[in-house]
């Protein structure tokens, strides 16, 4: 078996290794393929060797299909780490505000957990290093302020139902790996940042930077998990905490681009 030998800060491989466990640990039901552990230390982590393939449009219904079930796995509360986990999140752009797997959740509303959580510790951030200016951070706070009081609220999938979903949490493309381990070709998770949120914000993050058959990908989803009417015009707002975490890592055209999506949201 070929082994991929990852090295990185300590913490930081421990929080990926506690997601992986956590989303591996919905695959008996269905949940999509994750990157097995083959052995880890301080600071690294051996994990089974991936050789890539070419997707099919079967293949990326399957990993849709699989994608919807990992998420009805849930999660304890919004915004709770993967089991066994203490202390901060560390991430590119600073500590990731989330609280311990079993602790008494902040708040019980969507809207509240991704205005607190993951839009308004950003926006200080992405001030330091110029890549928003004070009229950006305004529009983003008025975002954060409509989903403090609950007006952007919306159900989860079919399958998840009224609780959090079990999220990948950083599920760009590149962090899906099309494989073929003797099986035919499947999508495999990697890299997780995973956490309980709305299923839907990790569809957009795949929509973000492009994935190989999107398409594909949500008509599995939908087979199964159909998705909360309106999806479509709401999958900028699931996108604003990536992009403002980019805004944060990179700066450049990614504060732009996060206050221009944010203008479509500040507006009752």
């Amino acid at each position: 078996m070929s082994t991929f030998h990852k090295t990185d800060e300590p913490v930081t491989l421990r929080f990926e290794a506690a997601g992986l466990r956590w989303l591996a640990g919905a695959t008996d039901d269905g949940g999509a393929p994750v990157v097995d552990i083959l052995a880890e230390g301080e600071g690294w982590l051996d994990l089974v060797h991936l050789p890539s393939a070419e997707p099919t449009a079967q293949a990326a219904a399957a990993f849709g299909r699989g994608l919807a079930r990992t998420h009805a796995a849930g999660a304890p509360s919004l915004g709770c780490t993967p089991p066994g986990w203490q202390g901060p999140v560390p991430r590119s752009s600073g500590t990731m505000p989330l609280h311990p797997h079993d602790a008494e959740p902040p708040f019980t509303r969507w809207g509240e957990f991704y205005a607190e959580y993951q839009i308004r510790p950003y926006v200080p951030r992405a001030l330091a290093n110029g890549s928003i200016d004070d009229d950006g951070a305004r529009v983003l706070e008025r975002v954060a302020d409509r989903l403090a009081s609950g007006d952007l609220d919306h159900a989860q999938p079919a399958l998840v139902g009224d609780g959090p979903a079990r999220l990948h949490g950083d599920l760009w493309g590149g962090n899906v790996v099309w494989t073929d381990r003797g099986r035919g070709v499947e999508g495999v998770l990697i890299d997780p940042a995973a956490h309980g949120g709305h299923a839907e914000t990790d569809l957009a993050a795949l929509a973000l930077f492009g994935v190989d058959r999107l398409a594909d990908i949500l008509a599995g989803y939908q087979e199964v998990s159909p998705l909360a009417d309106g999806w479509q015009e709401r999958v900028g707002l699931h996108q604003l905490t990536m992009l403002v975490m980019h805004a944060v890592i990179f700066g450049g055209h990614y504060g732009p681009r996060t206050v221009e999506v944010a203008r479509r949201y500040a507006r009752s």
